[in-house]
């Protein structure tokens, strides 16, 4: 009888670890601004079909990096169970946290238990009334939860996106030094990204119930230039 070969637990984690962070690396980042204004997200997208950024809920923002197809599986899922429990008990039940959570097992049970684990980092953002009650939740391909403040940056080259980001961070701008900055940040040195080039969207603080605004064309130009 031939015996199964043996692999140890720690040495299969790793290895799963491994192939998930070389896919997401793959990609191209994107960052997330709490400012004065709201929540601004900036993604290097040049697709103007396959978004990475998207509303899921009122007040709510979903954003993705990785492999497309498995994000946007977990974005669709993400509105089917928002869209039920608002249904349910009150739109007012529906918040950042608890999406995030419901993620964070799908994402953990996925890693865990199958054989190859889905190569994405999520962000779920939530805007508030005040830049201090704002909630962003970046959400890792292991199930692994932050709870960011101020800004954060999702997929390849993260570490020095941030530092560069965080170089001129100031919570009290407005969108155009927002999109600025992370347009700034995600080029680096060697690159200029374009309107053309960038998926920019914010959660509008002073809007009612729908704060989810996408920014693009020539208001995107105007911004960066």
């Amino acid at each position: 009888m031939t015996m199964p070969f043996y692999v140890a637990p720690e040495q299969l984690m790793k290895d799963r670890a491994d192939f998930a962070r070389k896919g997401i690396a793959r990609g191209r980042a994107l960052t997330a601004l709490s400012i004065s204004d709201g929540i601004v997200i900036c993604a290097e997208n040049q697709s103007n079909t396959l978004r990475k950024v998207s509303e899921i809920y009122d007040r709510i923002a979903f954003a993705g990096v990785g492999r497309y197809n498995e994000f946007d599986q977990l974005r669709i899922a993400g509105v089917r169970h928002a869209d039920l429990k608002g249904y349910t008990y009150s739109r007012e039940d529906v918040d950042a946290r608890s999406l995030a959570n419901q993620y964070a097992q799908v994402l953990g049970q996925t890693f865990t238990h199958e054989m190859k684990p889905m190569e994405v980092e999520i962000l779920v953002a939530e805007v508030e009334s005040e830049p201090g009650g704002d909630q962003m939740f970046h959400v890792l391909y292991d199930g692994t939860v932050n709870d960011e403040s101020g800004y954060t940056v999702l997929g390849g080259e993260a570490d020095s996106i941030a530092e560069r980001l965080g170089q001129t961070y100031d919570g009290d701008w407005e969108v155009g030094d927002a999109v600025k900055a992370s347009s700034a940040a995600l080029s680096g040195q060697e690159r200029t990204l374009e309107a053309d080039d960038l998926e920019v969207a914010i959660l509008v603080r002073e809007t009612g119930r729908r704060a989810f605004q996408r920014i693009e064309g020539d208001e995107l130009a105007r911004l960066l230039d």
